[in-house]
């Protein structure tokens, strides 16, 4: 996987996509591989808890029969945070004021995770 290829993804989505405050891609373990985020987020903390919200979501889905979990969304009063699985071996979060668009911002979503997908490919 080129890293710098996955950081230019990100920056391009961040940079291109209105309302779209921060990225980054994490290993389901909760380890940082690449990111975009805003100056005042730890990279490493924000990787480590989206990885522990993945896990708690899939548990989640399984206890209550949703089958795979596609998206976790968390809405608060200041916009949204969003995570996608890019495979197995990666996870993409978006975070997003609220005036975010939600079906707009739902394709750009999926539309990076392809992008992403086929690079680590």
């Amino acid at each position: 996987m080129g890293v710098s290829t996955i950081s230019g993804i990100l920056q391009n989505f961040v940079s291109g996509t209105s309302d779209v405050q921060g990225a980054a891609l994490v290993s389901p373990d909760g380890l940082p591989l690449a990111s975009s985020l805003p100056g005042t987020m730890d990279e490493e903390r924000t990787s480590a808890m989206s990885a522990a919200m993945l896990s708690l979501g899939e548990r989640i889905g399984k206890e209550l029969a949703r089958g795979t979990v596609e998206k976790i969304m968390v809405e608060g009063t200041d916009g949204y945070g969003i995570l996608m699985g890019c495979g197995e071996d990666a996870v993409l979060l978006v975070l997003a004021s609220h005036a975010a668009k939600q079906g707009l911002l739902m394709l750009d979503v999926k539309r990076t995770v392809n992008e992403i997908k086929a690079a680590l490919n």
